[in-house]
């Protein structure tokens, strides 16, 4: 009897690629200080282009998403396809410059087809394209990707932070919806375990501790005598205390 007629898969065949979008934020960019800056793959200074710890990771995603043996780390999948935005002179080149490397190791070519702004073409070409994608995009319009993609479950985090460029955003599909899950990268000094959450909102001061009254003046003079009896009580010798305490009561 045959595996199939089983309902089992055969081991020595590769089972599909599922639809998988794998989203990741460009590389380490220039900081507003100076400390680092942007330089071209030719050593050229650049503040549109990655600085060195940008290309050292843009190296290192080589290895995390095509290894040279094995497979990727569990949630993630060898792309068949990389996108990144398209890039006009005086506007960066890093999201671009992050999957260089990625593509060349995979014999592949950028697909630089959509510009920023062009988030909503860019996921409806994504939801058609089968196999494993990798997409390379700014932090701030990673969002307007995910709202056009369709449902799905759960929610991703509404923001990413700015000063995050070590996690991989997955989106598998499972139906007529996708699986929302987060790989972190774990490639340079300082890289986070964890994935990126929402800001948690302070609780509100509840309508009765609001309605509290502040103290009257008469109020914070009996505290502060209090207090100051308090503060002799511990502080004087006991004759003095007794002493103080006589002209008190006199």
């Amino acid at each position: 009897m045959m595996a199939e007629d089983l309902g089992m898969s055969r081991t020595d065949e590769p089972s599909p690629i599922k639809q998988v979008v794998m989203i990741i934020r460009h590389a380490e960019k220039p900081h507003p200080s100076g400390n680092e800056r942007g330089i071209k793959p030719d050593g050229e200074v650049d503040r549109y282009s990655l600085t060195v710890s940008g290309w050292v990771r843009a190296g290192a995603l080589v290895g995390l998403f095509a290894p040279s043996r094995g497979e990727p780390p569990a949630g993630l999948h060898r792309p068949d396809t990389v996108y990144g935005p398209a890039c006009e002179e005086g506007h960066s080149k890093r999201s671009v410059e992050t999957v260089m490397p990625l593509a060349a190791r995979l014999g592949l070519d950028v697909i630089t087809r959509y510009a920023a702004g062009e988030e909503g073409q860019l996921a409806s070409e994504l939801t058609t394209r089968p196999g494993a994608t990798v997409v390379a995009w700014k932090h701030e319009s990673i969002h307007k990707i995910v709202e056009h993609l369709g449902d799905v479950i759960p929610a991703p985090p509404k923001h990413w932070p700015a000063d995050r460029y070590d996690v991989v955003w997955t989106f598998t599909r499972d139906g007529t919806c996708w699986r929302f899950a987060q790989v972190p990268q774990m490639l340079l000094p300082g890289d986070l375990p964890y994935a990126i959450t929402d800001p948690v909102r302070r609780a509100q001061p509840t309508r009765a501790a609001a309605s509290i009254p502040d103290p009257s003046p008469g109020d914070e003079q009996t505290m502060a005598s209090r207090a100051l009896g308090a503060f002799w009580h511990h502080h004087l010798p006991v004759p003095d205390r007794w002493q103080l305490g006589s002209k008190e009561l006199s």
